[in-house]
């Protein structure tokens, strides 16, 4: 952080921690993330950078040996980015208090200590009830992350699209839940309304929450987008996707 620091410095890059044009993150993909939720209302004003100090990650573009590549082409920097979308969770309790959040991976709900029984309706149209721990609901982003490790779908982030997963459903003769991811595209929403009133687990990217009686909660593409700063080393998503769960293909 501090050799990154002295070289843009030198290049008279101004640091502002508080109203950034390029937000630098260095270390993986969660730092990534807290660096997402620092700015995330100011998406419409910052791109993103990240430096990876260890395996190549999703959202980094560099490792920690090409800082001279990574201020070079700041410096040649026209304003250029990659956009991805992020997923919009309002959470309202039966009281009438609602919270918002912005997620950059995904948000998952699990009842704290039981099966968690749940109405989920798609684009106002009631579609199922859904017995067993939990689900989450991913960007393309981060259909790589947990949603991948649950059976779920890898997207292209370039789809503006939501998915659903279903985290251990209970499908038997009595009860039947569809199963697989669901893919949701951009105008629609999900909405998951739980049939008790006890404790349940919200978690948004690396952030959770305990709630109680909860009436409904929404999900949607959001307004805003997170931005990337678009470099020659931008790398690819299906390079990205290769490193990560393949590597070197044997001819």
């Amino acid at each position: 952080m501090y050799e990154l620091k002295e070289k843009l410095k030198k290049q008279h890059f101004i640091l502002n921690d508080t109203n950034p044009d390029i937000v630098i993150s260095i270390g993986g993909d969660g730092m990534l993330l807290s660096a997402f939720h620092k700015y995330e209302n100011q998406l419409d004003k910052v791109r993103f950078v990240g430096v990876h100090t260890g395996h190549l990650g999703f959202y980094t573009d560099y490792r920690d040996f090409e800082l001279d590549q990574l201020v070079t082409n700041l410096l040649l920097d026209t304003g250029a980015k990659v956009s991805y979308p992020v997923l919009n969770v309002k959470v309202t309790l039966e009281n009438g208090e609602m919270k918002t959040f912005r997620a950059l991976n995904e948000a998952s709900i699990r009842r704290s200590d039981r099966t968690m029984v749940a109405d989920i309706i798609i684009n106002h149209v009631p579609f199922e009830r859904f017995r067993g721990d939990g689900v989450t609901v991913s960007t393309p982003t981060g259909s790589t992350a947990y949603n991948k490790s649950l059976g779920g779908a890898v997207l292209h982030p370039t789809i503006e699209a939501l998915q659903l997963t279903e985290i251990a459903s209970l499908n038997n003769r009595v009860y039947r839940t569809l199963g697989s991811s669901i893919i949701i595209p951009k105008k629609d929403k999900i909405e998951l309304l739980p049939t008790r009133n006890d404790y349940h687990t919200i978690s948004v990217d690396n952030s959770v929450y305990s709630f109680r009686n909860i009436e409904r909660i929404e999900y949607q593409i959001d307004h805003h987008k997170i931005h990337f700063v678009a470099t020659p080393s931008h790398t690819s998503f299906w390079n990205r996707v290769k490193d990560a769960f393949i590597g070197e293909v044997d001819e």
